[in-house]
């Protein structure tokens, strides 16, 4: 028997806000599963999140571009990912001939959280609420999931060991679960083609990259704002376990299927 490669999707941006993108997306999803591909999709959901926080009259305090997160804002935010975002992607995936399941970090302790402290430029540290780091993974029910032909479908809300719930970085998150599954391939999408040399250049692409040379783009300023939490993650997944990573547009849906097809897409992070 062929062993089916394994796949850890990051979703995000406008390809979850665009409704015409979305439904495309999780049909291209729908065929990769169909083709014998376990997929694992993990998401976020900041758009939908600032709504919810407004209509509920939680002001948001934000420190060095991070969301301060207090117990009372963490009650929405799990009602949105949990009980919005994520049943949604469930519902239209399942409309779509697949077994998907919703899941959070907490569910089968797949995620052990760990309160996270910003530390500012000045070297100090501050305390952002209810936002948490990875303390651990433990992939066991996603494997039986996947060995069984489920879809998990994971949100990025764990608690830590004494049963304190947090929000974890998307990106972050799913960097963890591809590494602790030894993913054969940790795809993130953006809204963007992949890391560019020149943002304002669309054909600045850098196809392909090594670990190693990462720090000198952090330093020349071309990883910047949201590409910093998207190559962590390819690192943290890589260096834990995934074969290869890389991050292609969400807003253009065939992009998934064509990287399955052997063409260059994106950027490519290899260690």
């Amino acid at each position: 028997m062929i062993k089916k490669k394994t796949i850890v999707l990051k979703y995000g941006g406008n390809a979850m806000t665009d409704i015409g993108i979305k439904n495309q997306l999780l049909e291209n999803i729908s065929n990769l599963i169909k083709k014998s591909y376990h997929i694992i999709i993990v998401h976020g959901g900041g758009p939908f999140i600032q709504k919810a926080l407004e209509k509920a009259n939680i002001v948001s305090e934000f420190i060095d571009g991070q969301r301060k997160t207090s117990e009372e804002a963490l009650i929405e935010v799990e009602k949105v990912l949990k009980g919005n975002v994520n049943g949604d992607l469930v519902k239209i995936l399942n409309s779509k001939n697949c077994k998907a399941v919703g899941l959070s970090g907490k569910d089968g302790k797949t995620l052990i959280a760990k309160k996270r402290y910003h530390i500012s430029k000045t070297n100090q540290s501050i305390d952002l609420g209810q936002v948490g780091d990875v303390e651990s993974v433990d992939p066991n029910l996603i494997k039986i999931l996947i060995d069984n032909n489920y879809t998990p479908v994971i949100t990025c809300i764990a608690s830590d060991i004494a049963g304190k719930d947090y929000n974890i970085n998307a990106d972050n998150f799913a960097g963890h679960i591809a590494g602790a599954l030894k993913a054969d391939e940790f795809v993130v999408l953006t809204d963007v083609d992949g890391l560019l040399n020149d943002i304002d250049k669309p054909d600045s692409l850098i196809e392909r990259i090594h670990t190693t040379s990462l720090n000198k783009l952090y330093d020349d300023g071309i990883i910047k704002g949201g590409m910093i939490p998207k190559l962590e993650a390819c690192k943290t997944a890589l260096i834990n376990g995934a074969t290869s990573c890389r991050i292609i547009n969400g807003t253009k849906p065939n992009q998934l299927l064509e990287i399955f097809e052997g063409k260059n897409i994106g950027t490519q992070i290899i260690k």
